[in-house]
């Protein structure tokens, strides 16, 4: 599974459906396990029902995507139920969906860092 994207974006994770497989970037096995269980099951139970590939990727600010993609031809792959689909997580993941965009912010982007430091200095 080729997992090169644009130099400023970072994969988290994707479950493709086509291959029955869900890869985890091993950048992110600091997360708690409980974490990347639910991940692994949000987008398995995504790919499960909606066929394709579902992507959670990062972008330059940190901003976790979920991205949906399919091969050409793929009848079976549900595009409508895809949009709704990715509304559903947004909305019943939401806290999770923050939570790993602040841990990306603050582990990999040092953001909020500053506003520690001033509390140390005090």
């Amino acid at each position: 599974m080729d997992m090169s994207k644009e130099a400023n974006e970072v994969v988290l994770c994707v479950s493709n459906a086509y291959q029955k497989k869900f890869y985890l970037n091993e950048n992110f096995n600091g997360l708690p396990q409980s974490i990347r269980d639910e991940l692994k099951i949000m987008c398995v139970i995504y790919t499960e029902d909606i066929g394709g590939v579902l992507e959670l990727v990062y972008d330059e600010a940190g901003n976790l995507e979920l991205r949906t993609s399919c091969k050409e031809g793929d009848f079976c792959y549900d595009e409508i139920g895809s949009v709704l689909k990715i509304k559903q997580l947004r909305n019943e993941k939401r806290e999770l969906l923050e939570a790993l965009e602040m841990y990306y912010k603050v582990l990999y982007l040092g953001e909020g860092l500053e506003a520690l430091d001033e509390e140390e200095d005090k």
